[in-house]
């Protein structure tokens, strides 16, 4: 069974810091790359942070670059999202998926598998 779970989610304060972790199993976590994505109520699902685990690659969206670090450690088939100076706007659900396109593609259809999603509240 392919699995996805997100962990580490919470509420922190504007500045503050919170390290999300999505492990997987289920799948051969080496061909696939892990994005990260968000959805906050009334908004259209965005794409965060990609990786890719077979060579490292990753791709930032602009309006994380220099907060939010995206690490894997493919022998424990994890990724983990720390996200820094945090910022009420980046309130969301934060939810991980796997895809075999790499890490450039933000495009969900793009994406095979999610998890259930992890609630982050940053209050201002």
């Amino acid at each position: 069974e392919v699995q996805l779970v997100e962990s580490g989610g919470g509420l922190v304060q504007a500045g503050g810091s919170l390290r999300l972790s999505c492990t997987a199993s289920g799948f051969i976590f080496d061909d696939y790359a892990i994005g990260w994505f968000r959805q906050a109520p009334g908004k259209e699902r965005e794409g965060v942070a990609a990786l890719s685990s077979s060579d490292g690659t990753t791709n930032y969206a602009d309006s994380v670059k220099g907060r939010f670090t995206i690490s894997n450690d493919n022998a424990k088939n994890t990724v983990w999202l720390q996200m820094d100076s945090l910022k009420p706007e980046d309130t969301a659900v934060y939810y991980c998926a796997a895809t075999l396109y790499g890490a450039s593609t933000w495009h969900d259809y793009d994406y095979d598998y999610w998890g259930q999603g992890t609630q982050v509240t940053v209050s201002s």
